[in-house]
């Protein structure tokens, strides 16, 4: 139902640079108005004391399963976890069935999402199929609205194939988002370290990400091309993208909530909700992964919300790859980044607005006058513990379950609209 006016009442606002309690006006979709003490007439009113008001979440990383796999997601049910999790803006990778390699897929994508109060932005995929080989027609996919190029899910393995790619994507003005992942070098199931010695099962080494990285760090500095790497986890791979941005290089990078919170050890359970791809690793990735935060080395925070279901996730050793994580992801940056003292409150959530936004370029991410009406409003100091069987998505593999967590959302808002109230 649409709402013309909705006055948000004396909520800590973050992300304009305000950093102060005071109102938020919404008339017609749109922010009215930033003050204190605003009175108007004939508004809806929402009592905000005690709660901060944020822009709503940007997630530029998310596998949404639709067309294909709509029993483990849908667009309609993904965005329904998104807006519980206080996420507004979404964008969707290709790894679909069949793969976003054409416009009647983004088409499918868009039409769908129009539905849902989430705003939904098609990734298409690099090349055709996801196989590495031809790549798509970048300029009639941009046309259906894509707003990036990602075979993820699988790297893109030749170095001359990935040029050719940043290149057309540069020259439409979108950003490739490089899966890093040496195949020659990725035969395990889990980080290859003390927990796969333990368990006597392959191990993924974080060199087979660094490798990859480096790779298109070099392909960027050489050519002038800007690349995105998604879902660092690795020591390493955040020194090669420190590095390269120390020499101007146009790389930019983001990682997920369960780099810088989980390790490796929690994949002794035998736990298939503890893989997923990179795969959790040791406490000094972490440390990187949170230094790299913290010097802005790495630019977004991700979710790679993957669902599978519960039989899928039966047996350790083949289940497939990915975690859920739409509807903790805020929980998890206040609980282990600012609540520990590594970013403030305005830093965590740029990260996870403004910053993606910008690699995207698209309209969202902020709070301020002008801006279109997109935001959570959450209690940064209210705990919960995270309950798989009461989440939103149609698939529950967390690895927060059991946990208590800090930063609750109560509202999500997006046009103005009120998409989600605890």
């Amino acid at each position: 139902m649409s709402i013309e006016k909705l006055l948000i009442k004396g909520a800590l606002i973050i992300g304009v640079g305000f950093d102060d309690v005071g109102d938020i006006l919404i008339e017609n979709g749109v922010i009215k108005a930033i003050d204190k003490n605003i009175e108007v007439p004939y508004a809806d009113i929402i009592d905000a004391r005690g709660l901060c008001a944020a822009p709503g979440l940007v997630d530029m990383h998310v596998h949404l399963r639709d067309p294909g796999q709509t029993h483990k997601e849908d667009i309609v049910s993904g965005c329904l976890a998104a807006a519980a999790g206080g996420v507004t803006s979404i964008a969707a990778m290709p790894n679909t069935r069949p793969v976003a390699d054409n416009e009647n897929v983004l088409n499918y994508v868009t039409q769908k999402a129009k539905l849902c109060g989430v705003h939904v932005y098609p990734i298409a995929a690099v090349t055709k199929g996801q196989q590495g080989n031809t790549l798509c027609d970048f300029e009639a996919l941009c046309a259906a609205g894509a707003v990036a190029f990602s075979d993820d899910g699988r790297p893109v393995a030749q170095a001359s194939t990935m040029l050719a790619a940043m290149r057309l994507a540069a020259a439409n003005k979108k950003p490739i988002i490089s899966h890093c992942e040496d195949l020659s070098l990725a035969d395990g199931i889990i980080n290859e370290g003390e927990a796969s010695k333990k368990l006597g099962v392959k191990g993924l080494p974080g060199a087979a990400e660094a490798v990859q990285a480096s790779r298109e760090a070099t392909l960027s500095e050489s050519y002038g091309l800007p690349i995105h790497i998604a879902h660092v986890s690795s020591a390493v791979t955040v020194d090669i993208i420190r590095d390269a941005k120390r020499r101007g290089v146009k790389i930019t990078a983001e990682t997920c909530p369960h780099y810088f919170s989980l390790d490796e050890s929690l994949t002794l359970s035998r736990d298939a909700d503890y893989r997923m791809n990179p795969p959790l690793r040791t406490r000094r990735d972490i440390e990187a992964v949170i230094e790299g935060l913290r010097d802005g080395t790495i630019d977004a925070i991700v979710t790679d919300h993957a669902p599978h279901t519960a039989e899928e996730k039966a047996d350790f050793e083949s289940a497939p790859n990915g975690v859920v994580g739409l509807e903790t992801s805020l929980a998890v940056g206040i609980t282990y980044l600012v609540r520990q003292g590594f970013l403030k409150l305005g830093e965590l959530i740029a990260k996870m607005t403004i910053n993606p936004a910008r690699i995207l370029n698209i309209k969202a991410g902020t709070l301020e006058v002008g801006a279109p009406a997109d935001l959570v409003l959450f209690d940064q100091n209210e705990s919960f513990t995270v309950d798989p069987a009461k989440l939103h998505s149609k698939s529950h593999n967390t690895p927060y379950k059991g946990m208590t967590l800090y930063g609750r959302v109560k509202y999500t808002i997006s046009g103005g609209n009120i998409i989600y109230k605890l």
